[in-house]
């Protein structure tokens, strides 16, 4: 799948669900950043979150800016920026909400995550 090592921007609402559906199917954890361009913490976490998709080579990591992609961030419920939100298999199974590195570390290897 491409996007190996690198965080995928979503910016239109299809393409976005398309990508997420596809890495999902894929059978990789599932890693999205819901993010806020006026937000401090979510700029302040933003290059971890780029450390860790270059890390996690079994992980697909996505970023969606509530912002631009309203619909999407409301079809996960989502609530505080940042979120992370961890799926498999299609399914949500853990959502960290703030910008905790390490949590977010520790969440990404609970769930299989395999650091390179």
């Amino acid at each position: 799948m491409d996007g190996e090592g690198d965080v995928i921007d979503c910016h239109f609402p299809d393409d976005c669900k398309e990508k997420i559906k596809a890495a999902n199917e894929s059978k990789k954890l599932v890693v999205i950043d819901f993010t806020a361009s006026w937000a401090p913490p979510c700029r302040e976490i933003a290059p971890a979150f780029v450390e860790m998709a270059k890390k996690f080579l079994n992980a697909v990591f996505f970023k969606v800016d509530v912002d631009e992609l309203r619909e999407i961030a409301e079809e996960f419920n989502n609530e505080a920026m940042p979120t992370f939100v961890f799926m498999k298999d299609g399914k949500i199974i853990d959502r960290v909400m703030g910008a905790k590195k390490e949590v977010i570390q520790e969440t990404l290897m609970k769930h299989g995550g395999v650091a390179v």
